[in-house]
């Protein structure tokens, strides 16, 4: 570490030194979450003396980051990345950007966070001597920040020898760089939000329950806009969605399918863990919803893998004879111990049965419960519809929130010591 943590990379370098702090720090989480106070220790390695003209390079170690993961989900490697400020004072004002590597070793569920060194440069203009401070900075772990800065006088971390350079001048002081609000976050949008086509009239061709003999019904693919509460936020997305139906007895066995993928997982994600159901809006002649679910995800899913949502299944019991149409409704993301509620902005038919009024049927008010198919394989006898990935929304990183996901606290800042 002191041979090259603290290099100096200008002609007259002096022996490195590095310096431990601890400040009381306030970590401000995504939205959702309540703010948590906790404790910093940082080392800070810079070269003892230099003179004007040098560029210096410093480095600030997390020796203790202000937080644990919770136990909610396990973190994959190279997944969070701490960027920050370090005030330069005395002889010379500055802010220097500090920034570290999108690199971790895995952090399982309730583990000490670890953060990698964060470097930074500084170019001397004025002989005297020079302090170095730790001040805010960020915790970046998949496209979620959590600020963090300090409730306390930081002391100095390290002091800096600046001799005039060779001419025996100095330059004049640089304005601070403001990088209090650098983000580290990918390039990559979290909640991108695509413009749908008005679908809300196409439903009038759509298949309906007419027809001797006819069992099998196919809806039509309507584009739905979601907006996602989850506790990290709020999130936007549209998804195609098409509601089919297979005739039995009185009733309707339904299939809602959610087609195209808009996000691989941000996360490793363990079987069993994510559950997703929905409310079918009844209109027309019946009145009400009938709730649809889909099965568990039945294998783990990795980092970047497609996160698929099954197709959801229910039975609708006709509460009215006539026309009945059928539009996509609420949509629930359970997982990992946390809700997500999508509601649609507008929604559209996909669906119209010509219906039949049974005993106690959906008319003014809920139908009958989800269905129990496992394995998240569609019901048989639909008809296929030419979508290469039905069934399939590798959107729950957007239609669910990212949150969902992290749980209500990947970043809740309790004191933890870092492993050396």
């Amino acid at each position: 570490m002191l041979g090259g943590a603290g290099a100096l990379l200008g002609l007259a370098a002096g022996t490195a030194q590095a310096a431990e702090v601890s400040y009381a720090t306030h970590c401000v989480p995504p939205a959702g979450i309540t703010p948590v106070d906790g404790t910093t220790k940082v080392e800070i390695t810079a070269p003892a003396t230099a003179k004007v003209g040098d560029t210096v390079n410093v480095v600030w170690k997390f020796v203790q980051a202000a937080s644990k993961n919770p136990n909610i989900i396990d973190l994959p490697a190279d997944s969070v990345q701490p960027s920050g400020v370090l005030k330069a004072a005395g002889a010379q004002t500055a802010g220097i950007a500090m920034q570290g590597p999108r690199k971790n070793p895995a952090i399982p569920k309730g583990g000490d966070m670890v953060l990698s060194d964060m470097t930074g440069s500084l170019k001397l203009t004025t002989a005297g001597e020079v302090t170095l401070t730790p001040d805010a900075y960020t915790v970046n772990a998949m496209s979620t920040d959590t600020k963090c800065t300090p409730t306390v006088t930081v002391p100095k971390a390290a002091t800096i020898e600046v001799s005039p350079g060779d001419g025996g001048t100095s330059s004049t002081t640089p304005s601070p760089t403001d990088t209090a609000s650098q983000s580290s976050s990918p390039s990559a949008s979290t909640s991108p939000s695509t413009s749908p086509s008005d679908t809300a009239s196409a439903s009038a061709s759509a298949s309906d329950g007419t027809g001797s003999g006819q069992t099998d019904f196919t809806g039509k693919e309507v584009d739905i806009p979601y907006t996602c509460q989850s506790p990290l936020g709020t999130k936007k997305a549209t998804s195609p969605i098409q509601i089919n139906a297979k005739k039995d007895g009185g009733g309707f066995d339904l299939t809602v399918q959610f087609k195209k993928s808009v996000m691989d997982s941000p996360a490793d994600i363990p079987k069993g863990s994510v559950k997703p159901s929905m409310e079918v809006v009844l209109g027309g002649a019946d009145k009400g919803t009938v709730q649809v679910e889909g099965p568990t995800n039945a294998s783990d899913i990795k980092t970047g893998d497609p996160i698929e949502i099954p197709d959801l299944t229910g039975t609708y019991k006709p509460g009215a004879s006539g026309s009945s149409t059928l539009s996509p409704g609420v949509l629930t993301i359970s997982a990992l111990g946390t809700t997500t509620t999508c509601k649609p902005d507008r929604t559209a038919v996909s669906l119209t049965l010509d219906t039949t009024q049974q005993a106690s049927g959906a008319s003014g008010g809920s139908s009958t419960s989800g269905g129990t198919t496992t394995g998240g394989s569609s019901s048989g006898g639909l008809a296929e519809t030419g979508s290469g990935d039905h069934g399939a929304l590798k959107a729950l990183g957007l239609v669910a929130g990212t949150a969902v996901l992290l749980g209500a606290g990947v970043f809740t800042f309790m004191p933890g010591r870092r492993t050396r």
